[in-house]
């Protein structure tokens, strides 16, 4: 966080592209966290650089949108080239037929809950929010509804993020032991959710065989 801290504070008057390039990292799986990068990018639009606050929330906001079309176009291209690969296969690292199955239990899922998915996943860190559109690009789900879908939780979440580090100002490090515990309850929330409907699915399936 002191780096990003740094690298923000030190150079206001780019802050947007700064912002901009540190969320595009992120789409890499660096570890860069898109919370803190909101919260002191608005606290530098209140405090230091007023006039530049909607520049700052633009390139905060493409930098995050374009991180997370990075995310499903390497699922969707990267990892199903090489779930595909010939020589992985034929070395017995990748077995086609279950890979395959993985993903058609995927896709079936994502078919029913896709939306719900991406838009829950939007507030999830530690990489399960990449993970997660990366899954979208590896199903193939379609890139216009991957992106209207992500839009809209994006811009959600980013004007919630935006607007508590443009309200605290300075004060903006109080907010971040809140987040942090919100966002750990939402993600056993989520597991909890997977859970309960992955044992469903499970006794479904049971009965089915049972009649």
């Amino acid at each position: 966080m002191l780096i990003i801290k740094d690298l923000l504070m030190g150079m206001v008057p780019y802050t947007p592209y700064i912002s901009f390039g540190l969320l595009l990292l992120a789409g890499l799986n660096i570890p860069v966290s898109e919370d803190v990068v909101f919260i002191i990018s608005a606290s530098i639009a209140a405090t230091l650089a007023p006039e530049n606050r909607f520049s700052i929330f633009v390139g905060c906001f493409l930098g995050a949108f374009v991180s997370d079309l990075m995310a499903y176009t390497l699922g969707k291209y990267g990892i199903n080239r090489i779930l595909s690969n010939k020589m992985l296969i034929r070395i017995k690292l990748i077995n086609p037929e279950k890979m395959e199955k993985r993903i058609q239990i995927a896709r079936d899922y994502f078919d029913r809950y896709g939306g719900k998915t991406i838009f829950i996943g939007r507030f999830i860190p530690f990489g399960v929010r990449n993970a997660i559109f990366m899954t979208c690009g590896i199903i193939g789900m379609k890139p216009l509804k991957f992106m209207a879908i992500d839009f809209l939780a994006l811009l959600f979440t980013s004007t919630i993020l935006f607007s508590l580090g443009y309200t605290f100002g300075n004060n903006y490090e109080a907010l971040f032991p809140y987040i942090h515990k919100y966002k750990f309850i939402i993600i056993i929330l989520v597991f909890s959710i997977l859970f309960i409907l992955l044992i469903r699915r499970h006794l479904r399936a049971k009965e089915s065989e049972e009649k």
